[in-house]
């Protein structure tokens, strides 16, 4: 074999491997934690706002699991109090397993989930909710 047929082998492997690279590129998916990333971006300080809001509480928004069940408690200043807000459970490897639902909390400020509707896994869970018009915020690891 003289070195022209050498050079042939070597550009064709070359054009083999970009074109391998190319369709790898356009192939694969890309997942953002939010749709609207940027607009969500520009509203931050918001979210930083509420998390020292919440911070400063004399008790922090805690949620667990015990047995077939999610717990999530509220600070004591929520109890009795009028809360609205969501619960955000941010599954950072996969957005087929993300869910997002409304806060419903009882008079004590807990509210009670079945963990049997979620897939196993590491989730960040995002609380957001707003109580005589001040907005609070808390983010904490749950593994399911």
């Amino acid at each position: 074999m003289n070195w022209g047929h050498k050079l042939l082998i070597a550009i064709l492997a070359f054009i083999g491997f970009m074109a391998f690279m190319v369709y790898k590129c356009f192939t694969t998916e890309f997942q953002l934690v939010e749709k609207e990333y940027y607009k969500a971006e520009l509203q931050y300080q918001k979210v930083l706002d509420a998390a020292e809001r919440a911070g400063r509480l004399t008790s922090q928004a805690t949620i667990h699991r015990e047995g077939d069940r999610i717990i999530l408690r509220l600070p004591e200043e929520m109890k009795n109090q009028s809360v609205s807000g969501s619960i955000w459970f941010y599954c950072a490897y996969e957005a087929g397993m993300d869910k997002k639902i409304s806060l419903n909390t009882d008079t004590e400020g807990v509210q009670v989930l079945d963990a049997a509707g979620f897939t196993p896994g590491n989730y960040t869970v995002k609380i957001e909710w707003s109580s005589n018009n001040q907005d609070y915020y808390k983010e904490t690891e749950l593994t399911i």
